[in-house]
This record gives C-alpha cells, structure tokens and sequence, in this order.
C-alpha cells in the first residue's frame, strides 16, 4: 500500500483496528485515547470527533493540535521497519502511533510510553 493510501483512509476504518490490538491484549480504550493525545494533542473528545466526521487519517496527523516534542523519542522497528529510517515525516508520525499502540498492547505501562526527553 502507497503512503498515499494510507494517507487517503479515514480515521475512523483504522482507529477501531488500534483499539481493537491493545484491548484484545487486556488494555482499554481510554488507554488508545491517552497514547493518541500525548502523540498528538487530542483529546479523546476529539478523537471522537475525528472518527464521527471521518476525516483521513492523513489529515489527522496534519491538523493535530500539538504535536508532542518527546515523540521523536519513540524509536523501534515496526513492520519491519525502523521509525527514525522512514523519510517521509508523515508516514514517520503513523508509524509512532502504531509504535505506542504496540507497546501498550505489550503491558508497557503508561509511564514509560510517554516518554519525557
């Protein structure tokens, strides 16, 4: 699948998907929603806006509120494929997410996912 595509699909076919991975291992919606918002800036009642208007999920990234600056710090392989060697910087703040959705799913605890520089 192209950037692209991805970029095109709307928040709300892949939110449900990050959800889905980190409750079928134990772990709560709220807990998708505070990764998402230390990401990038939302918060859960606007994720849920997000997912009701079905904005893209490239679009999602683009106008998210605050960007945190420690997300740089969020660094690992995920499909294969290192973060910090994505050239594309949005395709590089999709992938931190599914990173921070992966290690909650694991049973990291939150405070270790934000990570504070």
């Amino acid at each position: 699948m192209t950037n692209e595509k991805v970029y095109a699909m709307s928040f709300a076919k892949v939110y449900p998907l990050l959800v889905n991975k980190a409750v079928k291992k134990g772990r709560t919606a709220d807990e998708v929603d505070q990764v998402t918002g230390w990401l990038t800036g939302y918060t859960p009642a606007q994720i849920a806006r997000a997912v009701e208007t079905g904005v893209s999920y490239g679009d999602f990234f683009r106008q998210a509120p605050a960007l945190n600056p420690h997300r740089e710090l969020v660094r690992g392989t995920i499909c294969g494929v290192k973060i910090e060697a994505i050239q594309d910087p949005l395709m590089q703040e999709i992938r931190r997410l599914d990173k921070l959705v992966d290690e909650l799913a694991k049973g990291r605890p939150l405070e270790k996912i934000f990570r504070q520089g």
